[in-house]
């Protein structure tokens, strides 16, 4: 596989400085989405919103960024919602299409106000709006494969910080990539940063990559320590402000496992030549080593707001005024450890996994959204969370080169044992 060099000067969306991009946001209300609604503000000439989609937790949220940015559509996932964010997009007089799954709104007589649509067809629609040229994919967990995969059949170009939908259909997604002609920009830091890495060079080239962690925060404890670990404890990243799914797999390094197998799918590589490394000032985001010695890595604060940049204008390295900015002369030190297997089983087995072609990865990752979930809601103990996945992964009977279905059925499966597991334990 080759990677997508970067183009210059005889690329028109290079030499047009003031070509406006227009962008899909799934999950506008997340950690990512308010990041990147941050970095589309300080641009607002060059980029426009032409959709957005979010749960309903922050419905307030999602009616302040729809006055803010005046998208076309909005995506919600139910009824619901949908006449609740109508009651708080105040002055609208609203019009339901019954049956449809669509709501429709238009201001009295003043403007024509967003299309509200619900559930999965109202994400999918979010991402395959026809004037999108980029549709950012921030939603946490499976459901991002489903509007990603209809992006790609619209040859979108994906700014991925879905995690999952490579991780649990990697196989089945990339090769779809290259037949429809779309595009993945990664967001997530560490990947982004091998992309960068990559630029002008072909997968050939490369005899490892070196993945980057912080070691989250449990780095310096004990087993002991880990083993009594509170939900505020698994919260307390050192370095990054996410969301709390993303931030106790950092705690237990599932993360570092997960963006693996999402490495592998990726850029094509054998997973065997991934390393981990953790780094605790996240300082380097991660490195390509070649076939002549060389590394190459990319640096930077730990501020999302960069690889979600990266990601809206490549290839173009386009100004952030008011961007963070790391000053060399200022870093005192930067240190490298190997990551511990030992306190961090998790790691093991996802590192295990990302060596199959077949469903178990489906499982590893839906398996680990339901008891990190528990976790968060004191259904069981930190220390039990490798446990509960290595035994559903031991009771799935895996399907070699899953199609779609396949990833489906393997998701629903692992959602229901793990479900079971937990009931059984009440």
């Amino acid at each position: 596989m080759t990677h997508p060099k970067t183009q210059f000067v005889d690329n028109p969306a290079v030499k047009d400085k003031a070509k406006t991009k227009s962008i899909s946001l799934i999950g506008s209300t997340g950690s990512i989405g308010r990041q990147a609604l941050e970095v589309i503000s300080a641009h607002e000439e060059r980029i426009k919103v032409t959709a957005l989609a979010a749960g309903k937790k922050h419905l307030e949220e999602l009616a302040q960024q729809v006055r803010r940015y005046k998208p076309d559509i909005v995506a919600v996932p139910d009824a619901e919602a949908a006449t609740e964010l109508r009651s708080l997009l105040t002055g609208i007089d609203t019009k339901s299409q019954a049956g449809t799954g669509t709501e429709s709104q238009t201001d009295i007589g003043i403007q024509i106000q967003p299309e509200i649509l619900t559930g999965e067809q109202g994400l999918i629609a979010a991402a395959t709006h026809p004037e999108a040229e980029i549709v950012l994919t921030a939603i946490v967990g499976f459901a991002g494969v489903k509007p990603t995969y209809a992006a790609i059949k619209k040859g979108k170009t994906i700014a991925l910080a879905n995690k999952e939908t490579l991780v649990a259909a990697g196989c089945f997604i990339m090769p779809l990539v290259k037949e429809y002609g779309a595009q993945i920009i990664p967001v997530d830091s560490e990947h982004s940063a091998i992309h960068q890495c990559l630029s002008g060079y072909e997968i050939s080239n490369m005899r490892r990559i070196w993945l980057t962690g912080s070691g989250g925060p449990f780095r310096t404890w004990n087993q002991n320590q880990i083993d009594n670990a509170t939900i505020h404890d698994a919260l307390q990243h050192p370095n990054w402000s996410m969301g709390k799914k993303i931030t106790v797999d950092s705690a237990t390094l599932m993360n570092k496992g997960l963006e693996i197998i999402e490495a592998r799918w990726l850029f094509d590589f054998d997973p065997r030549k991934i390393k981990v490394v953790i780094q605790p000032q996240q300082i380097l985001h991660s490195a390509v080593e070649f076939n002549d010695g060389s590394i190459i890595g990319q640096f930077g604060v730990p501020d999302m707001r960069l690889p979600i940049h990266y990601s809206l204008f490549y290839p173009q390295r386009v100004e952030f005024e008011g961007g963070p900015r790391l000053d060399l002369c200022k870093l005192s030190s930067l240190t490298f450890e190997e990551p511990d297997y030992t306190r961090f089983p998790c790691l093991k087995i996802a590192q295990a996994i990302a060596n199959e072609e077949s469903t178990l990865a489906s499982v590893l990752n839906a398996a680990n959204e339901v008891i990190v979930e528990a976790f968060l809601n004191n259904r069981l103990r930190f220390k039990d969370i490798p446990d509960h996945l290595q035994r559903l992964l031991d009771k799935h009977k895996p399907i070699s080169n899953p199609l779609l279905d396949d990833i489906l059925a393997a998701d629903q499966w692992a959602r229901q044992e793990a479900l079971s597991i937990l009931a059984a334990m009440v």
